[in-house]
């Protein structure tokens, strides 16, 4: 049985709902959530359910982080083979590394806040170092949040965006589950408009990456 983070999507979205990509809000009046208001939300009203009873529950939102990988000036593209988990991601494109947020990923301190403090960092370090092989280093930063009501799947998750810089090499691990290139982020533009089977979130980012990834070379130091 897996449990996973939930936020309740009125506590999380109490003002009006997002749709698609939409980045933190750098609190100058800009609509939007900020980073901070977020990760407050998340922390103060989040907590762990069954998987199978979110999955069913479109009043709650569950956290997904999603990681954007780039080694230079590339993005990492993954297929979800049939050897993955998800059969509805199954043959489908994606330039997004991430997952559930799990009971494993809580730290161990005392009392909510210091359990949570470092959730999503902790689920994000977890998940790429199960679907991925890097010789280097990483370092990843939220960059905003998707969102899509327009579908059942979509309706119950929420996604934490993030850049993931490499710094080194990367691989894909997961063989039996994964196949994955590196690519600039033009040719991914021209499979998008080609009709490639991107899965909706990738779909919804590609059109944004100049405007969502600062130029690789920017260090996250």
């Amino acid at each position: 049985m897996e449990f996973v983070f939930v936020v309740p999507r009125e506590k999380l979205f109490p003002d009006y709902f997002p749709q698609g990509w939409k980045p933190f809000s750098t609190g100058d009046g800009s609509e939007g959530l900020t980073l901070e208001e977020f990760q407050t939300r998340c922390l103060g009203e989040g907590f762990f359910v069954e998987r199978d009873y979110a999955e069913r529950r479109p009043e709650l939102k569950q956290v997904i982080p999603y990681g954007i990988v780039t080694c230079e000036e590339r993005v990492l593209l993954v297929r979800r083979t049939k050897g993955g988990g998800e059969a509805r991601l199954h043959d489908k494109l994606s330039i997004g590394i991430g997952g559930h947020i799990n009971p494993v990923d809580a730290g161990s301190g005392t009392g909510r806040e210091a359990i949570l403090s470092e959730l999503f960092s902790t689920a994000t370090r977890r998940e790429i170092e199960e679907e991925l092989t890097i010789e280097g280093t990483f370092a990843a930063r939220p960059v905003g949040l998707l969102n899509d009501d327009s579908n059942p799947v979509g309706a119950v998750h929420v996604g934490l965006v993030q850049w993931v810089q490499v710094r080194g090499s990367v691989q894909i691990r997961e063989h039996d589950q994964l196949a994955g290139e590196l690519v600039p982020v033009g040719e991914l533009r021209e499979r998008l408009t080609e009709g490639a089977n991107f899965e909706t979130w990738s779909r919804l980012l590609v059109e944004h990456l100049d405007d969502l990834l600062p130029h690789p070379r920017v260090s996250l130091a």
